[in-house]
C-alpha cells in the first residue's frame, strides 16, 4: 500500500487525463477539488452533493475515479462506494474525508475504496492519489496504510476455516507478484524489480483477483497477509 507524499505526484504536464466524479456536500470544497482536477488535465464528468445525487449521476457519467467524501447526506459515503462499485467494478473510489478515524477508514476499505486521504492533504497529494488509484494502487494518507495492514494482520491471527486454502490455480509468476503486493509494493516497483512492463504486472494482478474471486488489491493484500506471503523472501 502506498502512502502519498508530494514526491509521488507526476508533473502536471505528464498527467494522463482521467474521467473523475467529485462528491462532497460542501460547495467551496467541492468546487476547489473540481478546479484542481481540471487544472491538472482531468475531465470532471459529474459532481454531486448527496449520496442520492451521486448514485443517480454515476451510471451516465461512468467516471474512472470517484473522489468521495464520507460525511454526505444519505446514503453515506460508505454506502455510495459499495453501490458504485457494484454497478461498475472497474471504477476506483478515492475517499477524501475530514475523518482519519480507524472505524471510518476500515469501513471505506471494506466497501471497496482503493484510497483514503484526509482533507488536510495538499493539492499535489490529491492529484498523486487520483493517478495512483486509477492505476489500481491502494493509496492512503501517511499513517493510514499501516492502520489498514495492522487490522488485516489482527484478523489473520484468527483465520476462518478455508477448505480452499493455498494458492488456487496461481502460476509461479502470479504468486511472485502476489508476495510483492502483500508487502505493499506499487505496480511500478514490482515491474522494475521483475523487469516486466506495468501492463504485464496489472494483468497478473487482475488474473489473480479473478481466480480468487476478489474485487480489488486491498482484498488481495488481506488474503496474502493471512497466508503469510508478506513474510516470504
Amino acid at each position: 500500500m502506498t502512502e502519498v507524499t508530494p514526491s509521488d505526484a507526476e508533473p502536471t504536464g505528464s498527467t494522463t487525463a482521467l474521467r473523475v466524479m467529485v462528491v462532497d456536500d460542501h460547495p467551496m470544497w467541492r468546487d476547489a477539488v473540481e478546479r484542481d482536477l481540471a487544472a491538472a488535465g482531468h475531465d470532471v464528468v459529474a459532481v454531486a452533493a448527496t449520496g442520492d445525487e451521486a448514485l443517480a449521476r454515476f451510471p451516465a457519467a461512468r467516471p474512472e475515479v470517484v473522489v468521495l467524501d464520507l460525511q454526505i447526506p444519505g446514503p453515506s459515503g460508505v454506502e455510495v462506494a459499495a453501490e458504485v462499485l457494484r454497478v461498475d467494478p472497474s471504477a476506483r473510489v478515492l475517499i477524501l474525508s475530514a475523518s482519519g478515524e480507524q472505524a471510518d477508514v476500515l469501513a471505506a476499505v471494506k466497501a471497496g475504496a482503493t484510497g483514503y486521504l484526509v482533507k488536510s492533504a495538499s493539492r499535489t497529494e490529491l492529484l498523486a492519489a487520483v493517478a495512483a488509484v486509477a492505476a489500481g494502487d491502494p493509496v492512503f494518507t501517511p499513517g493510514l496504510a499501516g492502520l489498514v495492514l495492522g487490522e488485516y494482520r489482527r484478523l489473520s491471527d484468527t483465520p476462518a476455516d478455508d477448505p480452499g486454502d493455498g494458492h488456487p490455480e496461481l502460476t509461479e509468476r502470479e504468486t511472485e507478484v502476489l508476495r510483492m503486493v502483500a508487502k505493499g509494493w506499487s505496480y511500478k516497483q514490482i515491474a522494475e524489480r521483475l523487469v516486466l512492463s506495468h501492463r504485464t504486472v496489472q494483468n497478473h494482478v487482475q488474473n489473480t483477483l479473478r481466480k480468487l474471486q476478489m474485487h480489488n488489491r486491498v482484498e488481495l493484500t488481506r488474503w496474502a497477509i493471512e497466508r503469510g506471503l508478506d513474510d516470504d523472501e
